[in-house]
């Protein structure tokens, strides 16, 4: 059975909860380690692009093929498929 932990941030310094549910989970996923950031330093550094080794992810240029919106897609668009924007996208699926 699991109990809350209570863990230190490496990034700030501050104790956080690593709850019960949260090492079920990461059980279930079979990670072996435990978080070493809290919940606010994790989504600092996703938005920041740093869990991707810091790179940001490149963007393109695109059209959407339903409504003609200009938008931005993570790869590099090509002709033989057609590219959405978001709100477009939601209705293909």
């Amino acid at each position: 059975m699991y109990e809350d932990k209570t863990l230190v941030c490496k990034e700030c310094g501050k104790e956080f909860i690593f709850s019960a549910g949260e090492q079920e989970f990461y059980a279930e996923k079979g990670f072996q380690n435990e978080p070493a950031r809290c919940k606010e330093c994790r989504d600092a550094r996703k938005a920041n692009g740093r869990h991707n080794g810091g790179a940001r992810r490149e963007m393109h240029d695109a059209i959407c093929a339903d409504c003609g919106a200009h938008t931005q897609v993570p790869f590099e668009p090509k002709n033989d498929r057609p590219i959405y924007c978001s709100e477009c996208l939601k209705n293909h699926r």
